[in-house]
């Protein structure tokens, strides 16, 4: 038993505990309410507490848990000839990503997480959308351009949110391709990082005891907002945290480099 505990201690140790838990239980917060940011938020914070390496591993485990629950209710929406090509590319690019985060400084990807971080809030603020065609090789790079991103950073989002959402097809669509896409490519990304070496079981060990915490942020948000019927508000909450994030996390990194 003391064994366990000391093992624990060391994945955890004081502060970095609490503040990993609050982080957690607000990205189910925001997971819950808004319906994304759950990563985004997470990402710069974990790497500044656990190193940039498991902190992918962390934070893409406990997507994937949430994927897995989310997609058997989703599957049947999915625009497949969209979503295989996009993931495909995204799992090929994925070596690159993990070279990337093995090869750089944790600051320097603390700063480049976190500069996509603001670029994503400042473009959702302004109501841009891709008006590019829906391609096939537009859908290749976005996909590769993804699996690189969340190899290196974990957050390989805001691209193809962004290029998802450019399209007319209806919410049930959107999300259901959102959470198909990250089902079948968050698997892939945390066996290839864990068989580099690049991060050790503690990140998954990790993720399992955050889990919990998550899954009862995103449930009290779902419970507590959205009921109130006033999404675009909880929008702009969420959009508002991630930005303060991500200008802490470009801070931080400026002040340190």
């Amino acid at each position: 038993m003391q064994d366990i505990t000391a093992q624990l201690m060391t994945i955890f140790d004081g502060i970095n505990m609490w503040t990993a838990l609050g982080v957690t239980f607000v990205a189910g917060l925001m997971r819950g309410f808004a319906g994304f940011g759950s990563a985004m938020l997470m990402a710069p914070i974990f790497a500044m507490l656990f190193g940039s390496a498991d902190m992918v591993v962390t934070v893409v485990a406990i997507e994937l848990i949430v994927s897995f629950q989310l997609f058997p209710q989703v599957r049947q929406h999915a625009d497949w000839k969209l979503l295989t090509p996009m993931s495909i590319a995204a799992c090929a690019a994925m070596p690159l990503g993990v070279w990337l985060l093995a090869s750089m400084d944790k600051n320097a990807i603390i700063t480049g997480v976190s500069a996509v971080i603001v670029f994503f809030v400042v473009v959702m603020w302004t109501g841009w959308r891709y008006k590019g065609p829906r391609s096939n090789p537009a859908t290749i790079m976005v996909g590769a351009i993804s699996g690189a991103m969340m190899a290196t950073t974990s957050v390989g989002g805001p691209p193809v949110l962004l290029y998802l959402l450019s399209g007319n097809d209806p919410p049930q669509v959107n999300r259901a391709n959102i959470v198909t896409y990250y089902f079948l490519t968050q698997f892939l990304l945390i066996a290839i990082v864990m068989a580099t070496g690049v991060a050790g079981i503690e990140a998954l060990i990790r993720a399992v005891i955050l889990l919990p915490v998550m899954l009862l942020g995103a449930w009290v948000g779902g419970r507590a907002f959205h009921g109130l019927g006033n999404e675009n508000l909880y929008r702009h909450v969420a959009l508002t945290i991630l930005f303060a994030t991500g200008v802490f996390g470009l801070l931080r990194g400026w002040l340190i480099g």
